[in-house]
């Protein structure tokens, strides 16, 4: 399949995609040209045309995703750190870890996990994105999950509780193991 083609059958779908996610025309606009970029250079890498979709959307979603961290290293200084008594004191939080912790991830859990939890698209639409069944979709995001949960154990020294939620302080961000090195 050439980019023309491609351009033709996804454009559409991928520029609603983009914008359900940056909320803004102009963003979106500029991710959309930066995802055809990206498909054109690599698209002699696609082995089976039958995984095309799944393909495209993994790296419109990644596209999307960088876009984020982008946004949210510039503003870093402004949002995340306050100023007290000269003191500079920075906010780390849970779910400062779950991006790495997703992105450290197989590919398989990885990217079910970023389009049901970071996206927030429905296993439904999730299995189809990725071009499998939907007891397939459910049971990457479930594995995925428990992925996360090891992992945050493993970086966090969370623990489960009875009921197999997560519980436990987080730590400061030099004590993290996910983020200290994520930086």
């Amino acid at each position: 399949m050439e980019t023309g083609a491609i351009w033709d059958e996804f454009s559409e779908s991928l520029k609603r995609f983009i914008y359900n996610r940056v909320k803004n025309n102009e963003v979106t606009n500029d991710l959309l040209q930066e995802v055809f970029i990206k498909i054109h250079l690599n698209i002699h890498k696609i082995k089976k045309q039958e995984s095309i979709k799944s393909w495209i959307y993994t790296i419109t979603n990644n596209t999307i995703n960088d876009y984020f961290k982008k946004q949210s290293k510039q503003h870093k200084l402004t949002s995340e750190t306050i100023e007290f008594n000269n003191k500079v004191v920075t906010e780390h939080a849970a779910k400062d870890c779950l991006l790495p912790l997703i992105n450290n991830l197989p590919s398989t859990y990885k990217d079910a996990l970023l389009l049901s939890e970071i996206n927030g698209l429905k296993q439904t639409e999730v299995a189809k994105i990725l071009n499998i069944s939907l007891s397939g979709a459910k049971s990457r995001i479930q594995r995925g999950r428990n992925l996360l949960k090891e992992g945050f154990i493993a970086c966090c020294d969370y623990t489960l509780n009875k009921s197999g939620y997560l519980v436990g302080e987080h730590k400061d961000k030099k004590d993290c193991k996910v983020c200290s090195t994520n930086t």
